[in-house]
């Protein structure tokens, strides 16, 4: 039986024989029993019995050509495809193109059947009618319809909307400043005139290779900018924020890989990991409780319960402790109540004062008990200690300062101080053991 070609009339498109490896040229034969893939045969291996692996030479075929009529008996149905090819390729209307790139009708018979079969056919518009009414109740339900005159959000050059959208236009689907953004300068001096050497026009040729390949990294980073939803910087951190402090180490760090997969497999990558950490986290829970010899969840809760009351009571005398050793410093003292009356009331801690009495300043900052103390090095436990800064509050700067650096691609101290509202020396000597330590760098 007779089956219309899906391909191109371009031999090299077409896939090639099984049996001799040449393009095949309509007609051919595919078998209707063998694939998928489609095992396809040329005339001449067809006539000789060519059989291979599971294909026999008695299968049932299809003769695969496009040499029939389809709307008119004057036009084939290759025809017909490569008057569709020549509309898209030259564009509607230009008709005298179109004939041009077909080769065998004129511009009066591509024009007079394409208006006829393709544009005032009853079938084709009931056809379409009934497929636009259909996906229509598809997706009644399921999906928000968009309107193509919905005017774009625009905003304001160098607004706060336009620095977090790195500069993207919605409505022009660009950025004001691009990848590689002076890369046609390269171009610019670039003339191919008749007498130019066999060298000299290589040179210019490899010059253009570069500049699309250029122009193609580009737009790759666009895709990825785009698929992945980086353009909105605020709904994307909202999204990371959701997980644990571990997963979003995680997310941070396999950020990068999202350029290899696509954004789906992205997220389901990220998700499956955050599973497998609650999974962890829920199993070290139950060891804990068995170890404790725990066999129900009536007890659990109790002890649970017991557990958050003596990690209080050891906060408490940590607290106790601290107060002990500024008690020596009548200055110092009332620094630290100051201090503490302005966690408890939910407000920052004020700026230390300066002790008056000139004696001796205050001794280090003792870490026992203190939350985040174990995720410190020494030499950060050091700095604790001698700036008298508590490690959740450290960490919770280094963090900030890290993100500011890695956004911004450097950072200088006044940068920093913008970020964390404590004591300026206190800033500065954050600020010089990051840069010290290498975790960030200056701006």
């Amino acid at each position: 039986m007779d089956n219309i070609c899906i391909f191109s009339n371009d031999p090299s498109d077409k896939p090639p024989c099984r049996g001799c490896s040449s393009y095949l040229m309509e007609p051919y034969i595919k078998c209707a029993e063998c694939g998928p893939p489609p095992f396809f045969l040329c005339l001449q291996c067809f006539t000789q019995g060519f059989e291979y692996k599971k294909h026999q030479s008695d299968h049932t075929y299809e003769i695969m050509t496009s040499d029939f009529p389809v709307l008119d008996p004057s036009w084939t149905a290759q025809e017909e495809m490569a008057l569709l090819e020549a509309v898209m390729d030259c564009g509607f209307g230009n008709w005298q193109d179109v004939a041009n790139q077909m080769c065998t009708k004129t511009k009066e018979e591509c024009e007079k059947h394409y208006m006829k079969h393709f544009i005032n056919n009853p079938l084709f518009a009931s056809t379409l009618l009934n497929l636009k009414q259909a996906e229509e109740a598809k997706t009644a339900d399921t999906a928000i319809p968009f309107h193509s005159t919905d005017d774009p959000p625009r905003p304001t050059f160098d607004s706060l909307l336009s620095r977090d959208m790195a500069g993207y236009m919605p409505a022009r689907a660009d950025f004001i400043e691009e990848f590689d953004n002076y890369a046609e300068w390269d171009l610019r001096d670039i003339d191919f005139v008749e007498d130019d050497s066999d060298i000299l026009h290589a040179l210019k040729m490899a010059v253009v290779d570069i500049y699309h390949s250029r122009l193609k990294e580009r737009q790759r980073r666009k895709k990825i900018i785009r698929d992945h939803g980086l353009i909105n910087l605020r709904k994307f951190q909202l999204m990371e924020r959701r997980y644990p402090k571990e997963v979003q180490d995680l997310y941070e760090t396999m950020r990068r890989f999202a350029r290899i997969v696509g954004p789906v497999e992205h997220d389901k990558f990220i998700e499956s990991h955050a599973l497998e950490f609650e999974l962890r986290r829920e199993i070290k829970r139950l060891q804990e409780y068995r170890t404790a010899g725990i066999t129900n969840f009536c007890s659990a809760r109790t002890y649970d319960h017991l557990k958050k009351t003596r990690e209080e009571e050891r906060l408490k005398r940590t607290m106790l402790s601290e107060v002990l050793q500024y008690i020596q410093d009548s200055s110092a003292c009332q620094q630290w109540l100051r201090r503490q009356a302005d966690i408890d009331s939910g407000l920052s801690p004020s700026l230390p004062v300066a002790s008056n009495s000139g004696r001796r300043s205050a001794p280090p900052l003792n870490l026992t008990g203190l939350p985040g103390t174990e995720k410190l090095n020494e030499k950060e436990k050091e700095l604790c200690q001698m700036v008298r800064l508590v490690p959740g509050a450290y960490l919770e700067y280094k963090s900030a300062l890290l993100n500011e650096c890695n956004k911004q691609g450097g950072l200088r101290l006044a940068q920093a101080r913008a970020l964390i509202k404590i004591d300026v020396n206190k800033t500065r000597k954050i600020y010089d053991f990051l840069i010290r330590e290498g975790y960030i760098t200056k701006g």
